[in-house]
């Protein structure tokens, strides 16, 4: 039985018995480069995975509607997607089919477009779409809406 794989640095699918949760991209290529790519029927990614994400988000993305890659530190989403894309290509091994479940716009805006370049270039339909998984968030990082405010939203 294949596998489905879940990058998200907070939330857990609540379906378990379908996903495999990794919490950072360098997480998500130790599973790839072990198990393989062809072991996964699916995937689905998570845009901002980390402090300088957040804040690129609360302080650009959301209110101003633009996203500065130069501002976030770690690997996002938008990283693991160029790396499968890169795995499959180097393997020759089919890409699985591709999620998004960011809350970022433009971050999932700029997954889908690549991703669904390549299946485009594949011959394949480009199936690569936002979704809703259900899930949960880890009780660590539980927040009110001004909490995360309080955190990541810099004052003016």
């Amino acid at each position: 039985m294949k596998r489905a794989l879940y990058l998200d640095d907070v939330r857990t699918p609540l379906d378990i018995d379908i996903w495999e949760v990794v919490r950072s991209y360098e997480e998500l290529v130790e599973v790839i480069k072990k198990n393989g790519l062809i072991q996964y029927d699916f995937v689905s990614l998570d845009h901002d995975l980390g402090e300088s994400a957040m804040l690129e988000y609360y302080n650009n993305v959301k209110d101003n509607f633009e996203l500065d890659y130069d501002n976030i530190k770690e690997k996002t989403g938008y990283d693991a997607a160029k790396f499968l894309v890169n795995e499959s290509m180097e393997t020759g091994v089919r890409m699985p089919i591709v999620y998004v479940h960011s809350a970022n716009p433009i971050g999932s805006a700029n997954i889908m477009g690549y991703v669904n370049n390549y299946y485009k270039n594949c011959g394949r339909e480009q199936a690569c779409v936002r979704v809703q998984i259900p899930h949960k968030i880890e009780e660590q990082f539980l927040m009110t809406p001004e909490e995360r405010i309080a955190r990541w939203k810099k004052s003016k």
